[in-house]
């Protein structure tokens, strides 16, 4: 991401004395300052999470059935055959 385009934004976080002193060591022997070091982390973090909930994760039988599924002629049920109908008589502008 390129953050020379980005608009600064503000993140106020307050820590307990043990916490500031754990991320101050941590950022010191990484020879970075406390704020590099806790964006850097945040972001770490926060990357991992976005990309393990964006996955779909399923067993082998489910794949199997899943890919059967896809394999299948499309079927519409009622409900879905019934608004198929109504919207080809939709006229549109």
């Amino acid at each position: 991401m390129n953050t020379t385009t980005l608009s600064p934004a503000r993140f106020d976080l307050k820590l307990d004395s043990e916490e500031k002193t754990l991320i101050a060591r941590a950022a010191a022997l990484l020879g970075v300052s406390m704020t590099t070091f806790a964006r850097t982390s945040m972001r770490e973090k926060a990357q991992a999470l976005v990309d393990r909930e964006s996955r779909v994760r399923m067993s082998e039988a489910d794949f199997s059935a899943f890919v059967a599924a896809l394999d299948k002629p499309f079927m519409p049920n009622a409900a879905l055959q019934k608004a198929l109908n109504r919207a080809s008589t939709v006229q549109r502008a």
